[in-house]
């Protein structure tokens, strides 16, 4: 099996219904990754070993998804230097966008990439790692560019009633 490149976080169990689409894009794309759940809160202590030997674990990138506070993505930026993309999950209460709000205002200097809440912010942050990945490997260049092509396809050959 090949070592993995991405680090898939969440901060709970249940964010795994959102979360299996970064990884599916990423199954899809034959993108190694490793997943785990976090909570920046609960396992204050896990989430610092698992962030600060990711580079040293081989990934290269850290797509985590969080809700609520939301703190998940930006404690792992705080950690380490790799880019970390942020998925906000969508809420009970406020439908994601206290998890959006949370996860893009970080501050100046601790960057997060950040995408749409839910499903689409899941596929597209594995879309993204690609894309940052795909710089330095030919391999996942075709990969991607072979995606897109698909994507063009499906559209240019959709047919209406």
């Amino acid at each position: 099996m090949t070592k993995p490149i991405v680090g898939i976080i969440m901060g709970s169990a249940s964010d795994w219904d959102t979360m299996q689409h970064a990884a599916q894009t990423l199954d899809a794309l034959g993108v190694a990754y490793e997943k785990r759940v976090i909570s920046a809160h609960r396992t204050p202590q896990l989430m610092h070993e698992w962030t600060t030997g990711a580079a040293a674990r081989g990934l290269q990138i850290i797509i985590a998804g969080a809700g609520g506070a939301a703190h998940l993505a930006g404690v792992a930026a705080a950690l380490t230097a790799l880019p970390v993309l942020g998925v906000p999950m969508e809420s009970a209460s406020l439908k994601g966008l206290d998890s959006l709000l949370s996860i893009v205002q970080m501050p100046g200097g601790i960057p997060v990439a950040t995408f749409a809440i839910g499903k689409p912010g899941a596929v597209n942050a594995a879309l993204f790692a690609v894309a940052i990945l795909a710089l330095g490997d030919p391999r996942m260049k075709a990969a991607l560019d072979d995606y897109r092509a698909a994507q063009t396809k499906k559209v240019t050959e959709t047919k209406l009633p």
